[in-house]
């Protein structure tokens, strides 16, 4: 047996008015939502327009003036080279020359400091390690400020977590879509690695 509860129900549910009152709060509350989320599109867009043009971006890089002359016990380093390893101080060595405390041992006859071989005069490089020490070249403080202080709003995620010039150094010479053109090919496929203020030069199509 259909409990009456049931039956009354449907019973309501065939009536229009109950249909479209039904209807009517469904529309009111999709506009209601819709209303809401445009609100909160426009007031994004608004911060992000007085971000971009009230507030530089707050660059958090701190250069340190002669890294080599730094005593430490422990060293940052490149990490990923299957070959060479650049550390925090400037050196570049063969992996197997790399202390237990992530520093290039000096004492081997191969490591450099601040190394450009592989590196063009527009400051892109061949090998990503070599990139990263000359890039850590005192010398290269001023231009590093000069292209954070140009950097548009999109690299801003890229940079922002950036705390020193050895940092700044690995971003920079990773590759990004400065590098390349058409989406998948590389602007200079040989010399993809730059720290210099402005990518590579565009190649014929």
């Amino acid at each position: 047996m259909v409990p009456c509860g049931a039956v009354l129900w449907r019973r309501l549910l065939r009536k229009r008015w109950v249909l479209g009152v039904v209807f009517g709060l469904s529309l009111v509350y999709f506009l209601t939502s819709t209303f809401k989320q445009e609100e909160r599109t426009v007031r994004d867009r608004n911060l992000l327009q007085v971000q971009e043009h009230e507030q530089p971006i707050l660059w958090k890089v701190k250069f340190s003036v002669g890294n080599s002359s730094q005593l430490s016990n422990q060293c940052r380093n490149s990490v990923q080279g299957k070959l060479l390893i650049t550390d925090e101080l400037g050196y570049i060595c063969e992996r197997k020359d790399l202390l237990v405390n992530g520093c290039c041992n000096v004492n081997v006859a191969s490591t450099k400091l601040y190394s450009c071989d592989s590196c063009l005069p527009n400051g892109c490089c061949s090998v990503y390690e070599y990139c990263v020490s000359c890039c850590l070249q005192p010398s290269k403080q001023h231009l590093l400020e000069r292209f954070l202080n140009r950097a548009a709003i999109a690299f801003q995620n890229l940079f922002m977590a950036v705390e020193d010039h050895f940092e700044l150094c690995l971003a920079k010479c990773r590759t990004s879509s400065q590098s390349v053109q058409h989406e998948n090919t590389y602007r200079d496929p040989i010399a993809k690695y730059c720290y210099g203020e402005y990518p590579p030069e565009l190649l014929p199509v």
